[in-house]
């Protein structure tokens, strides 16, 4: 790194910058999530099941594991600030694709490039990182991450109220504009940072096996996020199916409101994530993930209780983020040279666990239905719970617990 590059990484950010970053991550992340409500609607439009319809959240996820893998890592080799650019006017094609797509199987491929492409987040919070003080780079990533979450719960939100009223393609039409909007923002108010590797793409995509094969800790914070993750796909992808039911007749505007009780949980986890700071992470994690499997014992005597419906998410809601919290507060103090690829090996696995989740309840959902979902969510609670335990040994070698 020059010494231009030290000064401005020591100079701190402002806070319009952080602004900026936290709202552009948020509605980024957000296109993710737009289609989770209106699954049916797009089924109706295309002539096809609801399980076929399923295959649009799948792919989106599966779209933003492959984004991070192959586009993330290319944050330490390319000039920051180009690369988010590029990447902007990609996702806007992607949407428009998804608007537009004149036949289900372009649908289809248009999700993929959605969550493809909407892999900006993961680039803008190394960004925040490294143009924050030292000794407040943990409050601006938690700053930064609170986008995040507030975009992956109020997409649901908005896309079923616009769903409702306006029709599915329209959601997608805004979201391409916002992204427009942020393209123009970004493109005055953003720094430059210069590339920090000198390798070759060859060279930085093998690294992301050593780190694998190196560091235990991260191997177990990829398994219980994988897991924990995938019963969050699970739940929220087919709670429309559930919510269109004869006992509960409701649309893709209420699903979305869902998003809104979530918040309780994200604020829940967020107090978690500063206990976990002052006691045992490892006990923590052990709580986090155990609210996973008792919101599932929930929802699976909820399948006609709104109540219990909104129980088990907020528990849901607390879980999965609590344990996200966790894990990524462990990954990031392994190395700090090797933040971006430990990042890109635990969010890819992440995203992967998530879209098996979705992939598992589209399909159980067509013959076993919402009792058949919740068995898959408590099966893959618990083994979350079964691999978080098995390392307990590691942990207590590694982090010198007591």
């Amino acid at each position: 790194m020059n010494s231009s590059n030290i000064a401005q990484a020591n100079t701190g950010i402002s806070k319009l910058t952080l602004w900026v970053m936290t709202i552009a991550t948020g509605l980024v992340v957000a296109n993710i999530y737009y289609a989770q409500p209106l699954l049916e609607d797009i089924a109706k439009t295309y002539h096809v099941s609801n399980g076929a319809a399923g295959n649009i959240a799948t792919l989106t996820q599966m779209g933003y594991a492959f984004g991070m893998l192959f586009l993330i890592p290319l944050g330490d080799m390319l000039k920051r600030k180009r690369l988010i650019m590029v990447d902007f006017g990609l996702i806007v094609l992607a949407l428009l694709l998804a608007a537009f797509a004149p036949t289900f199987p372009i649908m289809l491929l248009a999700s993929f490039l959605i969550g493809f492409t909407s892999i900006v987040p993961q680039l803008i919070i190394p960004m925040a990182v490294h143009l924050s003080k030292p000794e407040e780079r943990g409050k601006t990533v938690g700053f930064v991450m609170s986008g995040l979450l507030i975009g992956i719960l109020l997409s649901r939100t908005i896309s079923g109220f616009v769903g409702e009223r306006f029709g599915w393609h329209v959601m997608f039409m805004i979201a391409a504009v916002l992204m427009l909007l942020l393209w123009a923002i970004i493109y005055f108010l953003f720094p430059e940072i210069e590339p920090q590797y000198n390798g070759n793409y060859g060279g930085l995509m093998r690294s992301l096996i050593t780190l694998i094969q190196t560091e235990p800790l991260l191997r177990l914070a990829a398994l219980r996020g994988a897991l924990c993750y995938a019963c969050f796909g699970a739940f929220w992808t087919t709670l429309i199916f559930l919510l269109r039911e004869p006992q509960f007749n409701l649309g893709s505007e209420a699903a979305g409101l869902f998003g809104l009780v979530g918040a309780f949980g994200a604020l829940g986890a967020a107090l978690m994530g500063r206990i976990s700071d002052k006691t045992n992470p490892y006990t923590v994690t052990t709580f986090s993930i155990l609210l996973v499997i008792v919101s599932f014992v929930v929802f699976f005597f909820s399948g006609s209780s709104l109540a219990g419906l909104i129980i088990g998410v907020i528990l849901l809601d607390l879980g999965v983020q609590a344990t996200h919290i966790s894990n990524q507060t462990t990954i990031f103090s392994l190395s700090q040279e090797a933040r971006n690829r430990l990042n890109t090996v635990y969010m890819v696995t992440y995203f992967l666990g998530g879209a098996t989740g979705t992939f598992l309840a589209s399909r159980v959902w067509n013959t076993w239905h919402w009792q058949g979902v919740t068995v898959i969510g408590i099966v893959l609670s618990v083994a979350a719970e079964l691999v978080h335990l098995s390392y307990r040994k590691t942990v207590r070698l590694n982090l010198k617990l007591d």
